[in-house]
């Protein structure tokens, strides 16, 4: 995989941070931002995506996750797997006082597209 930069990202309103992360390993592909420990986030935000996944299938729900949203007081934590790749997925944190979370979606799949993940 060629060197993705995050750095784009950086025009989504109240954006804190990101990564781009491997979820079968945990390991951060590629980061941005410096506020949290993003090598710790990745590795347990695989944790929960694992989790959705498997109740997701143990349901027979025969769908994919587009996004997970944890809500903080101060913050939302996007998780999307990347429709090119399931086994990747963008963490991407936002401060919530100064985001808006639908054009947020909405930018960072714009972003998965304009990128190439081969």
């Amino acid at each position: 995989m060629a060197r993705i930069s995050l750095e784009a990202l950086r025009d989504i309103a109240g954006y804190v941070a990101s990564a781009l992360v491997d979820s079968e390993s945990g390991m951060l592909l590629a980061q941005d931002g410096a506020s949290v420990d993003l090598e710790v986030a990745g590795a347990g935000n695989t944790e929960v995506i694992r989790a959705k996944r498997k109740v997701a299938s143990a349901l027979n729900l025969n769908d994919a996750i587009e996004d997970i949203l944890i809500s903080l007081g101060r913050q939302y934590h996007l998780l999307r797997p990347l429709e090119s790749n399931h086994h990747l997925f963008f963490y991407l944190i936002l401060d919530r006082a100064k985001s808006n979370l639908g054009m947020a979606r909405h930018e960072l799949k714009a972003f998965e597209k304009s990128v190439d993940f081969s």
